[in-house]
């Protein structure tokens, strides 16, 4: 599900300036503070304080250096600010820094309130979108952040006393570290990259313009026909690209005329890819649209039209020219592609990819679609990388789920009072079922729906959701649960957690865990429980075929991200054929063998891809994380368990899930479960 909390980290200090602590750190040439005066000044300071150990003096004044220019001082100026305040007494360090965590936790907090304000028309159902909206929801509050805090000389003083360690580091001398010692070192992540207020605006900019562009993408599916002419769907019915598209697709499963309704939507998905969708039929009502012909009609005649003119996929293009704008100013991670994975992840892009081919290439992914197949009773068609036969809820009618959740939930506020019986049913107890219910508001949505967490603790976590006229669907349900478990990850790790720079979770795909195991447990909550013996087995498949389908997504995210890399000047045009060449390609390697199928372009479709780049990878690694924690809580208490794992804060991943489960991220549990169902399920 679409996550607002990566369009805060955007925005947020630290996106913007934690953006560089490279695992092969690369070697920085000091362009105005000598590698001589630097180490007179760490033999000076070491001379002073012979307790402290040398190499983290001379990491804190040489990281410090690095940054240093003319315009904010002479090499004497440097020389004195180092002297002057440079703290070599452990107490008055560990003061200092809880200064310093009040004083972030007061930015932080503010610049993320003021962009959840004024992202208010843009995000939520509020009526038409004026152009001063997108105005002001482009607008970076922090966008001065950096070039102020190096000026009024905090940054400096900041990275002389919590110097950074780079990945290796981190995985080398983690585990040994006290949580305060974690704590100083995410501090000291703060500061790594200079970058100009300005491109960091642009970069707002055109994430904002991706960000709206899907928040709009809608199609009247009431209004698609076959070559005869037919509808299939009630007239009202409005599907945001892609997420509604692929989520009707699957509920269509097990329907007499599913078939041919699945067909229609994988039509759509492949124009909206291809761009020949007409522009007249996006977001309106307007036209009756065959998508296989690409025809358009009103009132029985035909309508002229002209296809999208590649509006997609300059979208995208845009995002990586900002991004690009900024490499020149991260010397450790000079590529977005390094500073998602490398700094951000946490996890190197190389291994992450490793990682995913073995998996998409596993024989035990070629047992399950043969067992799909034989259970469809038909070939496997491309959309079936979304078959959705081994959830509990299979043996439920949509109509009858819907039914029950518009009835509970006429309104976001019935969702929202309903949080505490929530909780409690997940194992919290009555206290802090109260406390987390209390600390999240829940908002009409325009879009699908995301969560967006607050980053002070005086603040509120937010979930924005779709409730129809008639209430919640079942859809809508299954998405906000997704979301909630977002919601409560966001606040057990910012309220719970000890320190304010230890926050959150290792990365995105951590929370991410959290939001599927909530939505896995959406019929739970409902009160209906699925009877069936062997669900334990029908998970093991179900996770293994959700993870095998958003992988494929994720490697062609990553592969087009480095085309643009090695293609800088290429045209949305250009773009467009190689995301096009991209998706066929992965889909040829890893899939067409599974579904029977060459040269199928679906793993293009995620909007991902437009409004959160190199985002998607946080869901594969997401599910093998879900799927790690699931096994190992399934005789213990979820609530319990929860705020257990939770409360380690953002550590780096690998110790995360050693201290959460007893070991390192692997695909091996999910496999080994899946191959164990086979001898189950028929």
């Amino acid at each position: 599900m679409k996550l607002g909390f990566t369009f805060i980290m955007l925005l947020s200090i630290s996106l913007i300036i934690a953006s560089c602590s490279k695992e092969n750190k690369k070697e920085t040439t000091m362009k105005f503070i000598s590698k001589e005066a630097v180490a007179k000044i760490v033999d000076s300071l070491a001379s002073k304080y012979p307790t402290l150990p040398k190499e983290k003096i001379s990491k804190g004044i040489s990281q410090s250096a690095m940054f240093w220019t003319e315009k904010d001082g002479s090499a004497a100026d440097f020389e004195k600010f180092c002297y002057e305040n440079y703290i070599g007494d452990t107490a008055k360090l560990r003061e200092v820094f809880q200064k310093l965590s009040f004083y972030f936790e007061v930015l932080n907090g503010h610049y993320n309130k003021i962009t959840l304000d004024l992202n208010r028309y843009l995000h939520l159902d509020c009526g038409e979108i004026e152009p001063i909206d997108i105005l002001f929801g482009a607008y970076n509050p922090a966008a001065h952040f950096t070039d102020d805090f190096f000026q009024n000389k905090i940054a400096f003083y900041i990275i002389m006393n919590f110097p950074f360690y780079t990945l290796e580091e981190k995985t080398k001398l983690g585990e040994n570290w006290t949580r305060i010692g974690w704590a100083y070192a995410r501090m000291g992540d703060l500061f790594t990259a200079r970058i100009p207020a300005e491109l960091i605006q642009k970069v707002s900019e055109a994430y904002t313009a991706g960000d709206t562009y899907i928040s709009e993408y809608n199609i009247y599916a009431g209004f698609l026909t076959d070559d005869n002419g037919k509808t299939f769907f009630p007239p009202e019915m409005k599907l945001i690209s892609h997420w509604n598209l692929r989520d009707e697709l699957k509920s269509q499963y097990g329907k007499p005329d599913g078939l041919e309704k699945q067909k229609l939507i994988y039509e759509v998905m492949k124009r909206i890819i291809s761009q020949e969708i007409p522009k007249e039929v996006i977001n309106s009502n307007k036209y009756y649209w065959n998508p296989y012909t690409n025809k358009v009609t009103k009132d029985g005649n035909p309508v002229e039209t002209k296809p999208e003119p590649n509006t997609r996929y300059q979208m995208l293009l845009n995002n990586f020219l900002a991004q690009k704008a900024i490499d020149p100013y991260t010397p450790y991670y000079p590529t977005y592609i390094e500073r998602k994975f490398d700094a951000e992840m946490e996890i190197p892009q190389k291994q992450v990819e490793e990682l995913f081919v073995k998996f998409v290439s596993s024989e035990t992914v070629r047992k399950v679609g043969k067992l799909i197949e034989a259970r469809l009773g038909r070939k496997l068609e491309p959309f079936d990388i979304w078959y959705d036969g081994f959830k509990a809820r299979s043996s439920f009618s949509q109509d009858d789920l819907t039914a029950i959740t518009r009835k509970k939930y006429k309104t976001k506020d019935d969702y929202k009072a309903d949080f505490p019986n929530i909780l409690t049913k997940l194992g919290f107890d009555k206290a802090k079922a109260e406390f987390i219910s209390s600390k999240i508001d829940v908002d009409a949505a325009r879009g699908a729906g995301h969560a967006w967490g607050a980053d002070m603790k005086s603040e509120n976590a937010h979930l924005r959701t779709r409730v129809g006229k008639d209430g919640m669907d079942y859809k809508g349900y299954n998405i906000a649960t997704h979301e909630f478990g977002h919601n409560v990850e966001q606040t057990l790790t910012l309220q719970n957690v000890d320190y304010y720079a230890l926050r959150g979770v290792p990365n995105t795909a951590f929370t991410e865990a959290w939001a599927f195991i909530f939505q896995h447990r959406d019929l739970d909550l409902l009160g209906m429980k699925e009877t069936n013996p062997n669900i334990a087995h029908l998970n093991a498949l179900d996770n293994l075929w959700m993870t095998y389908e958003i992988m494929g997504v994720s490697l062609v995210d990553m592969n087009v991200w480095k085309w643009l890399y090695a293609h800088p000047n290429a045209t949305a045009e250009e773009l467009k054929k190689a995301v096009i060449e991209i998706a066929i390609d992965i889909w040829n390697k890893y899939y067409a063998d599974v579904f029977g199928i060459k040269d199928q372009p679906i793993l293009a479709i995620y909007s991902h891809m437009i409004d959160n780049p190199l985002y998607l990878s946080a869901y594969p690694i997401g599910h093998l994380i879900e799927f790690q924690i699931e096994q190992f809580i399934k005789d213990k208490v979820l609530g319990k368990e929860m705020e257990r794992m939770c409360v380690q804060g953002r550590i780096i991943p690998q110790l995360w899930m050693k201290g959460a489960v007893g070991q390192e991220l692997s695909i091996e549990p999910t496999l080994k479960a899946a191959e164990e169902a086979l001898n189950f399920i028929k």
